[in-house]
């Protein structure tokens, strides 16, 4: 972010330098030099690199490196597991088994409206839709399967590990 980009200042104001860094990193799709991030987050280059060191300490990033730079790109195990604790701290057990049995009706609808069993094979198809409106519509739903198969995959896991993981569950076992 620049100085001039509107709203910089408020987040400046209310945000402290680490956790500008850390919001940036973390929403990052794909790796990214120390320098992009300060941009990125309103902070010298030098703050950014120290913060993200830590953020690499704590197993939030990882450190990479492309053409001789160290990147920093977020951790998707530590995503991972953000995202489970989500589920948990939103859904009760059967609230999660309920979720898990309406993603799996929206994959099942995809498969039968388009008769594929994959996302992959939904995007083979509309290669060879008849108008670009078709195609466009058969890619986005595939991206949409493509996410309604990852979030079925965390929620499936909070289920399994719904008394080890949930807050509510470890209380009461």
């Amino acid at each position: 972010m620049t100085e001039s980009a509107p709203g910089v200042e408020t987040w400046k104001a209310h945000t402290t330098a680490f956790d500008r860094v850390r919001s940036v990193a973390v929403s990052a799709s794909g790796p990214r030099t120390a320098a992009e991030i300060a941009a990125d987050a309103a902070v010298a280059e030098n703050t950014a690199r120290d913060h993200l060191e830590r953020l690499v300490e704590m197993n939030v990033v990882l450190r990479g490196e492309r053409g001789g730079t160290t990147t920093y790109a977020p951790d998707p195990l530590h995503a991972r597991a953000g995202s489970i604790r989500e589920l948990l701290d939103t859904h009760d057990h059967d609230g999660l088994i309920e979720l898990k049995a309406e993603l799996q009706e929206r994959t099942a609808e995809w498969a039968a409206e388009y008769e594929v069993d994959s996302p992959r094979e939904l995007r083979e198809r509309a290669a060879d839709a008849e108008d670009a409106a078709t195609t466009r519509r058969m890619r986005a739903d595939a991206n949409d399967w493509e996410l309604v198969a990852h979030r079925l995959g965390l929620v499936e896991e909070a289920i399994r590990n719904y008394t080890t993981y949930s807050r509510s569950g470890r209380a009461s076992a």
